[in-house]
């Protein structure tokens, strides 16, 4: 099984190797766009690096609705091109490359109006199916069915029995977006690629009009690198054009921020088997099982604010509430919000005044020899832009390179995960850990599970879960030090865990227990332990600070209100 470690030392030694040779292909940013990109180039041959920098996944790729879906509301637009080629990587994730990490999930879509609607709607579900099937990696999922409201009320006991008429119910699927950039990261290194996340470019290298590298900033150590590349990959999603203003170019497009926020609440306050999916005036709105949580989102609304924190005020928590509770028997109260999360979607620009109408298919573009820059696109499709900006910086290298193989190549993890999966009742029976738990591991690390597993068995204490947060066990803590680059505690408890938005506190009760464990990883004193919490406290009281703002201005200046942590 192929493996990679991203721990403290392996980072310092892939800075190191980067700034020694010159790179292939050096891809700036990595959320799922740049970390897909930095593992297309490296499976073709390719010397890679990938620099990110703040933590993999920490801007869009961790704030989605971890949805990796077709877009159905994309055949309402009749951009069918863009739905068939999610639906083929739907299907592809769903099988072949990360079958541990990305799970089907039902979808029900109440229907209001009589036989016209019924119609409508389910022509375009028949349509979506039927895409995925002739994608011919769409026989894995259920195909939609017809539903009367007695056999809908069935199977979502939550729905007001005035707010439908009957209903389809029809299936996408869903992943953790963090930890499947994580992944996508380890996969990239497994294959060859260093990287090294906390190391920001700061300037590019120029030969007259070409780009040849990168000054890196290590925010960590302190210190700058020059790292020299034949081809430099710009994947820097919503920070598009701020990246291009660090070589004075204009950009051939640009890319707009819509900022989408979500709603977390406990199981129990929907009772439902099924996922909804319901219209807005503007939009749709999702209603997705997360575990023994809801994810309740989105709003769609332009952002120009700061990129790095996008902030969720009172106004669009009240807009969600207002919409889900319009078909909710039992409505749901301000007292029912566990967890809000706000993110930014990269749009280009030019197309519409409605972030809404504005364009979810991607763009490559070569704005100067040496820069290749990809942006827009969707989650579901980052493999597709991978291979495009690849294809694009293959170009410059004028050498023969091999085509794109990530179509057939699994992520880590996932090779041996379903038979695993087939054995869980002897792996829980040998470790003494419930089959739940152990169910819990294999779908976040597949059949690097033993990885994990191997920490339990030299400190028995890490089989215990972590105070405040029993769905985690203190293991998962080391392990995303030691193995997953989390350098901070606001890594662990925000992407490579769940826990900053799956519990009442927002994981303030579990902070000082989880940044001990990461102090034996990590080399920390008790001084920067202490910095580390109080840092993520003061992060979690903004946060709740600007969820009682009144609009965004007001909300952003609150979040704003804590800074990023420094290292000592």
């Amino acid at each position: 099984m192929r493996t990679a470690t991203l721990g403290p030392a392996e980072r310092g030694a892939a800075l190191a190797r980067m700034a020694e040779r010159e790179l292939d292909i050096l891809v700036v940013g990595a959320g799922v766009v740049g970390a897909g990109t930095a593992l297309d180039a490296a499976t073709r041959g390719l010397t890679t690096g990938l620099v990110e920098a703040r933590d993999w996944a920490a801007g869009t790729s961790s704030r989605s609705s971890k949805l990796i879906h077709g877009g159905l509301r994309y055949l309402e637009m009749l951009d069918f091109a863009l739905v068939r080629e999610a639906l083929k990587e739907r299907g592809l994730l769903l099988e072949r490359l990360a079958p541990h990490l990305v799970k089907p999930v039902p979808f029900l879509y109440p229907l209001q109006h009589r036989a016209w609607e019924r119609v409508y709607a389910g022509s375009g579900v028949a349509l979506y199916d039927a895409m995925s099937v002739s994608s011919g990696h769409g026989r894995g999922l259920p195909t939609h069915r017809h539903l009367s409201r007695k056999r809908a009320l069935r199977v979502a006991p939550c729905l007001r029995k005035d707010a439908l008429i009957g209903a389809l119910q029809y299936y996408d699927a869903q992943m953790d977006d963090a930890r499947y950039v994580t992944t996508l990261v380890r996969t990239a290194a497994a294959y060859g690629a260093d990287a090294a996340n906390r190391a920001r470019v700061v300037g590019f290298l120029r030969e007259g009009e070409r780009v040849v590298g990168a000054r890196v900033l290590d925010v960590e150590q302190g210190g700058e690198f020059e790292i020299r590349a034949r081809q430099i990959v710009n994947a820097t999603g919503v920070w598009t054009d701020d990246t291009q203003k660090l070589i004075a170019e204009r950009g051939q497009f640009h890319v707009r921020a819509s900022k989408g926020i979500h709603l977390v609440v406990p199981k129990d306050r929907i009772h439902s088997t099924t996922g909804l999916i319901l219209r807005t005036e503007k939009s749709v709105l999702f209603v997705i099982p997360w575990g023994r949580h809801w994810i309740i989102g989105t709003t769609d609304t332009d952002w120009d604010l700061d990129k790095a924190h996008p902030a969720a005020s009172s106004a669009d928590i009240d807009y969600l509430l207002e919409h889900v509770n319009e078909v909710l028997a039992v409505p749901l109260t301000r007292d029912d919000v566990q967890g809000v999360y706000a993110g930014l979607r990269p749009l280009l620009a030019g197309e519409s005044d409605a972030t809404s109408k504005l364009s979810r298919e991607h763009t490559v573009a070569h704005p100067v020899p040496g820069l290749v820059v990809v942006a827009g696109g969707k989650y579901t499709t980052y493999r597709v832009m991978a291979k495009d900006a690849v294809d694009e910086a293959v170009h410059g290298l004028a050498q023969r390179v091999a085509d794109c193989v990530t179509e057939d190549v699994p992520l880590v993890g996932a090779e041996g995960y379903k038979a695993l999966w087939n054995g869980r009742a002897q792996i829980a029976q040998r470790t003494g850990l419930h089959v739940a738990r152990v169910e819990h591991l294999l779908n976040r690390y597949g059949s690097m599970v033993d990885e994990v597993l191997a920490l339990v068995t030299d400190d028995p204490s890490l089989g215990e879960p972590l105070t405040g947060a029993e769905d985690y066990l203190r293991a998962e803590v080391v392990y995303a030090a030691s193995h997953e680059g989390a350098r901070h505690l606001d890594d662990v408890l925000t992407r490579r865990t769940r826990i900053s938005i799956e519990t009442f506190d927002r994981g303030t009760r579990s902070a000082r227990e989880a940044a001990g464990l990461m102090a034996s990883v990590l080399g920390w004193d008790e001084a920067q332990i202490e910095k580390e919490v109080q840092h993520y406290e003061k992060r979690v009281e903004a946060e709740r600070e600007s969820q009682r703002q009144p609009d965004d201005l007001t909300a952003d200046a609150a979040r704003l209100g804590a800074p990023d942590i420094q290292p000592l």
